[in-house]
């Protein structure tokens, strides 16, 4: 079997998971006659300290439908750059929601907080109405950076005194807590709506969850439905949710560590370029570009010796740990690597 650490996408549902979805309790959801499913949307919520939740197919569309609750057809939304909602969610903030994005560059995830406030458009005919700020923590672009609870607040506070509402994509929220070691809550209470993922660390099949106000969920049920994502028996998916939250959180700090472990074998490395000190969470960036080798020919040989990577740029490679990779796995990737520089090298 090969090393993959492509993403914590590929992790596969743990035997309890599949316990859990053969044995589940199930209803219409859209009647909201499905057991499992409410008791995973009251634990979500709980988790967030939210009033309420919405069970999603995907992190996509729990964003999208963020959106398209927070805001109208013509409006601006701020965001990072390198934001998932408008660098990887391929238009949907165009061509389903309708607004445009007004991109910030940020460092590590941060948009400046004067640069923020800057980006809010005043009242002009001439203008879009601004309507959303748009955080993501931890921040996967900037190799799963972390944005520090005092960060949070600061925007928090810019938001209220536009009176603008904030969503947070969490798609690895959790991995974001255990870094800060905080409760999720934490970092919940200074967004008005938050998305997560089931089913990156987590380990669940599929799936994510959004959470926020009482108000705000019933409104997003509605948009849920017209993007397709209002389904029947969906408490079969939703068993391995309950199971995720209930059981695989606190091992996300095994996944941290072989991150770290990773990112100080490949620092030693010649040729390699990585600040192991900058590792916050799983995910792990290592540039390249003295070796004169670009991303996508390093993946193919480090493919032909069972190792998955994804390219993140011309010559930077991205590595994700998750819950079945092993400590002796990063050891065999790292000699791997340096293995594939030695040979350049010498050429």
């Amino acid at each position: 079997m090969p090393i993959d650490l492509r993403s914590d996408t590929v992790t596969t549902p743990t035997e309890k998971m599949r316990d859990a979805i053969r044995n589940a309790e199930v209803g219409d959801d859209v009647y909201r006659d499905d057991p499992t499913i409410n008791h995973l949307e009251k634990i979500a919520a709980e988790l967030l300290g939210k009033e309420a939740a919405l069970f999603v197919t995907s992190g996509t569309q729990g964003n999208q439908v963020a959106v398209l609750t927070h805001t109208q057809r013509g409006d601006e939304i701020i965001l990072e750059e390198h934001a998932h909602i408008y660098y990887y969610e391929t238009g949907g903030l165009s061509t389903i929601a309708g607004v445009q994005a007004k991109t910030i560059r940020g460092t590590n995830g941060r948009m400046p907080i004067s640069d923020i406030e800057s980006a809010i458009r005043g009242n002009d005919i001439h203008f879009p109405r601004t309507s959303l700020i748009c955080l993501e923590n931890t921040h996967a672009y900037s190799g799963g950076r972390v944005l520090p609870l005092s960060y949070m607040e600061e925007v928090y506070s810019l938001s209220r005194k536009h009176g603008i509402p904030i969503h947070l994509d969490g798609a690895r929220l959790f991995n974001a807590a255990i870094s800060l070691n905080v409760e999720p809550k934490e970092i919940a209470k200074y967004a008005d709506s938050v998305q997560f993922c089931l089913s990156k660390g987590l380990s669940a099949p599929m799936g994510s969850i959004l959470a926020g106000s009482k108000e705000f969920i019933e409104k997003a049920r509605k948009w849920r439905k017209m993007l397709g994502g209002g389904l029947r028996q969906s408490g079969m998916i939703g068993a391995a949710g309950i199971v995720a939250l209930e059981e695989m959180i606190n091992r996300l700090e095994e996944d941290h560590a072989n991150a770290k472990s990773l990112a100080k074998g490949l620092s030693q490395i010649k040729g390699i370029d990585i600040d192991a000190d900058s590792v916050e969470s799983n995910i792990v960036m290592m540039s390249f570009e003295q070796i004169g080798l670009d991303s996508e020919e390093f993946i193919k040989q480090l493919k032909q010796v069972d190792i998955l990577a994804t390219s993140s740029g011309p010559h930077r490679i991205r590595f994700v740990t998750h819950r079945e990779i092993t400590a002796d796995d990063i050891q065999k990737a790292v000699l791997a690597v340096k293995s594939i520089v030695n040979s350049i090298i010498k050429e």
